[in-house]
């Protein structure tokens, strides 16, 4: 089964892939729909989110899914993690949050 099919958070990248083919007319839906699949999938077996909590986990999935679409998806990614440290909100464990981010960075090799 692929995560995307398991549910939260990984379906949270369908969603986004098909948002992103709304708002940006040169995106193909059903290719964005196979990109974010890959990254659900990359990150689901590589347990990258393993040791999160759903909350936290769900932050980093909410966090990815603006980064992996703007202009530079490493500097974004890189950006948020220190973010994270800096401003943690409401997270549980920001710090493991923060390394989650440079993970799953590194798996998606951006």
């Amino acid at each position: 089964m692929l995560p995307s099919a398991i549910g939260p958070p990984y379906d949270r990248f369908l969603a986004t892939a098909e948002q992103v083919a709304r708002e940006r007319p040169e995106v193909d839906l059903e290719m964005a729909r196979e990109v974010f699949d890959e990254v659900a999938t990359l990150l689901y077996n590589g347990l990258v989110l393993d040791g999160l909590d759903d909350h936290d986990a769900g932050a980093v999935v909410d966090g990815l899914c603006l980064d992996l679409v703007a202009e530079d998806p490493l500097a974004a990614v890189h950006a948020r993690s220190r973010a994270t440290l800096e401003e943690p909100g409401d997270l549980h464990d920001p710090e493991g949050v923060s390394r989650v981010y440079l993970i799953a960075g590194a798996t998606l090799k951006l």
